[in-house]
This record gives C-alpha cells, structure tokens and sequence, in this order.
C-alpha cells in the first residue's frame, strides 16, 4: 500500500556516536523535517542532552524533530560508565570494546523499529546491520557515509584494485586506476591497506560493504553535485547504487546560536570575545587552523606549527586542545607576548562555523575532514591542507588537485590519534612556505577567488531549485511512493 498523499512521512536517523558523526546527522534531520518530514533522531543517554539543545531551534520553528534514547551497552563490553562516544575511548583497547558495542544495538534498534515503524531508516555506515534489521519490516534503510563522492570513489578503486600493491616501496606513487581525474598516492597515505594483515581484512569489510549497500535502498552524501560532479556521476555508474547529494547539510542552520555552542560542545571561548577580535581585523587578513576533535598532536609538532605561524608573519586563530599552563612546553619562549594582538588561541573547542563565515579568515589550516572541507568551501575560504589519516588524503587531493583552492603543507603519510614522535612530521618551514602560499601574492588572491565561487555554488544549492534541493525533494518524493 501506498502512503497516503495525507500522511506524513516518518524517518529514523542513527548517527554513529562520535562528534563527528553526530553534527552531521543532527543536520540531516534537521534539513528533512524543514521539508515536512518527522524526524526522529536516536542516540544514547551521554550524547542526549547536546542533540537535544541542538535540534530545539527547529522545535521552536514548528518542525516535528523529536529523541529517541536508547542504552549504550558499556557494562557488556567491559567500558567505563559514560564511554558512549567513540572520542571517549582512548585506547586501541578501549575503541575494538566501542565497536564492539555497537553491535549489541542490533535488538533494541530492532524493538523501536517493529514499535514504530517509520517510512524509513538513515543509518550509519558504521552499523552494517541496520540494512537486515529494517528489512525485517519492510523499511528502507539509506546509508550515510560522513563522506563525499570522490573520497568514495577513491578509496573503493583503490580497495578493489590495489595499485599500491603494484609498487616498490612506500614512497613510490601509483595512479588510482579507470577514476575520470589522474591523482596519485603513495602506500604511506593509505597505511590501512599497506599493515600487515591488514588487506584480507579490508577487503572482507569492503566486500560485506558492498553486498549491504546493493542491499541497501541507497546512500545520502553530505556534499553537491557542483563540488565533485564527475565523481556523483562516476560512483553512480560505476558502483551502480542509488546516491543523493543533499549537502552542505551544515548551511541548514541560519542563527548565530546554531553555529556555535550547539554544534557539539560549548565554545572554549566565549563568541562574543571571538567575534570582536575577528571584527578588529582587515577581510582575509587572518588564519584559522583547526585540527578537528580526534587528532592530538605531540609537543614538537605544536612547537613547529606555532614557529612557521610566527615566520608566516600572519594574523591567526590556532584552535588547540591544551589547557592552559604556567608554563607551556609547546609554546616558544615569549611566543604569546609576542604575538598579542596578533595571533589567538583557542584552547578547546571553537565555534568553527561562525569563525570561518566571518569576512576576516583568508585561509584555513585543516586535517581534511569532510565536515571541515565542507564548512570550508561553504565559507568560500582557500585551506592549507593538513591531512592525518583515513580518506583525509583524498579530501586533500580533492582541494589541491581537483578545486585548486588550497595548497598542501606537506604530510605524506597517517599520524597517530595520541602522536608520541620525538620529530615533527612537517617542519616550520613548510608551514611558513603554505601559510604563505595562500594568504599573500597574486596566486592567493586567485586561489580566493575560485573558493568564493566554489562558496556562492554551494549556498544555491541548497536554495530551492538548487541541485540538493532538488535531490532532496526527489529523495522525500520517492519515499512516499514507497509501499508502506
């Protein structure tokens, strides 16, 4: 039976529970029921109260968005009370008892689902189950990777063809083979494949992939058909799935307060004091790095970041995630009297969204991730591109290579979450040369000009008649034309 035109469409969204899962998620949901959907986002008890903060400007519009909280199994695992976000855990131990976890969801997800049967579930990639799970009740399940076309697109021809395997050492390039662009890679830069023991395992995990996405009713990407239109079309037609680009899902959220505390976590700093400093500042006179949640870098890589930003002679916002001592051992000696005025840090968590919206920011320091790539591009700012692992190297190649809106600072190859190196992987003169590169001269100004039109493609395509618009409307469309 078909639904009824009258009655509105119910959807489920499962983030998997890590910040950077969770923010995109929210935003999904958020975008669906400002298109008359109900949305019904589910997460564990430690992760409630940020989802709820976040999704109550939408309840004030008038838009159905409502919580479902389930328990996270920690006790069955073996995790310390309150471990319900795999940013939580520390460890190698601690992640396999996370992901572990995960899995012992299956039946209480199974319990809401046959309680109330919604139109459909988005899942994330991370729960390979949810695919069977709905279909026991007949609900199409939509996977969300957190990633765009071309990292996907990558990152599968590489698993299925294995041209790192084709070469001499670990420094040697390979071109990723029948992909519509030429983008080269060495094995250092996709260390998962290149361990020992490692490729049986990736390519079962690629494989089981694969048979649940075909099983699957489609994916959703957090991206536009402007940004990477050969590889929406390429994973369309090579993989043969069903794909909607409905992004960037982060320009869903208009107000100032939606940009900030609510995007996660409260800032470390106060916005106002943020936005006055930025506000005291010449348009794209400063530069923003930010590493993104996960990654922790060691003294000395923090040490040479702050010498080339000092060499750089630039005007900067640094987002580091180290409390404030009397004496800081990854700091120069007089580094912040020196750079009074000119230069503020942040230690903690920054209001990402509304820093790089602000005329002031003329680059971005970034690790690659597809939220920060995102946030970047919609804020029409050139990146110097930092990445630390997973698919971070292909976002990278994406902007460098592809966009041409930013420069690499160097990194060749994974870091570690907790990176306990005695030596930087990227020195201060590189950081000096790419800060550089995109703030000063006539290639800079020509590299800004591409990532404003690249920023202004991506406001429309969110506006109605815009191409997410559009896949989204088509998207809610075919579900209510779906047996119920």
């Amino acid at each position: 039976m078909e639904i009824e035109s009258h009655q509105q469409l119910h959807m489920f969204f499962f983030p998997f529970m890590a910040q950077g899962h969770n923010i995109p998620f929210i935003d999904i949901a958020k975008l669906f029921a400002s298109h008359g959907v109900k949305s019904t986002l589910i997460t564990t008890p430690v992760n409630a109260p940020l989802f709820s903060k976040a999704i109550q400007s939408s309840k004030n519009l008038g838009f159905e968005i409502e919580l479902l909280v389930i328990k996270f199994p920690t006790e069955e695992v073996g995790l310390p009370q309150g471990c319900e976000s795999s940013n939580l855990a520390t460890t190698i131990e601690m992640k396999e008892k996370f992901f572990k976890a995960t899995f012992l969801l299956e039946p209480q997800i199974e319990q809401i689902l046959d309680q109330h049967r919604p139109h459909c579930l988005v899942a994330d990639s991370f729960f390979p189950w949810a695919t069977d799970v709905a279909a026991k009740f007949g609900i199409p399940r939509l996977i969300f990777h957190g990633t765009g076309f071309f990292p996907s697109c990558a990152s599968l021809t590489v698993i299925l063809h294995q041209p790192h395997k084709k070469v001499e050492s670990d420094s040697e390039l390979f071109t990723i083979p029948n992909f519509p662009v030429e983008i080269k890679m060495t094995r250092t830069q996709i260390r998962s494949l290149s361990e020992k023991n490692s490729e049986s395992i990736m390519t079962k995990l690629f494989k089981e992939s694969r048979e649940i996405e075909e099983r699957s009713y489609g994916i959703i990407v957090n991206s536009f058909y402007e940004l990477e239109p050969d590889f929406a079309d390429h994973y369309r037609n090579v993989f043969g799935r069903k794909a909607w680009h409905i992004g960037p899902v982060s320009l869903c959220n208009k107000a100032a307060q939606d940009k900030t505390e609510i995007r996660g976590m409260e800032a470390s700093l106060d916005e106002h004091e943020c936005l006055n400093w930025l506000n005291s500042k010449k348009p794209n006179s400063v530069v923003y790095i930010c590493f993104g949640s996960l990654t922790n870098f060691a003294d000395v890589e923090l040490l040479e970041i702050a010498l080339g930003l000092e060499a750089s002679g630039q005007e900067f916002i640094w987002v580091v995630k180290k409390e404030k001592k009397e004496k800081d051992e990854w700091l120069p000696e007089g580094f912040e009297s020196r750079m009074e005025g000119k230069g503020l840090i942040i230690r903690g968590w920054a209001p990402q969204v509304l820093i790089l919206e602000h005329q002031a920011i003329g680059g971005f320091v970034t690790h690659c991730g597809w939220n920060s790539i995102l946030e970047g591009v919609s804020s029409g700012v050139p990146m110097i591109t930092w990445p630390v692992s997973a698919e971070q190297f292909y976002n990278e190649k994406l902007v460098t290579d592809i966009l041409r809106t930013g420069v690499a600072v160097g990194s060749k190859q994974w870091a570690s979450f907790v990176d306990v190196k005695k030596e930087a992987s990227v020195k201060r003169e590189a950081i000096e040369k790419a800060v550089t590169l995109v703030m000063v001269g006539d290639a800079a100004e020509e590299m800004r000009g591409r990532a404003r039109t690249l920023g202004e493609m991506a406001k429309r395509a969110v506006e109605e008649g815009g191409s997410s618009f559009s896949d989204l409307t088509a998207l809610i469309e075919e579900l209510r034309s779906l047996g119920a």
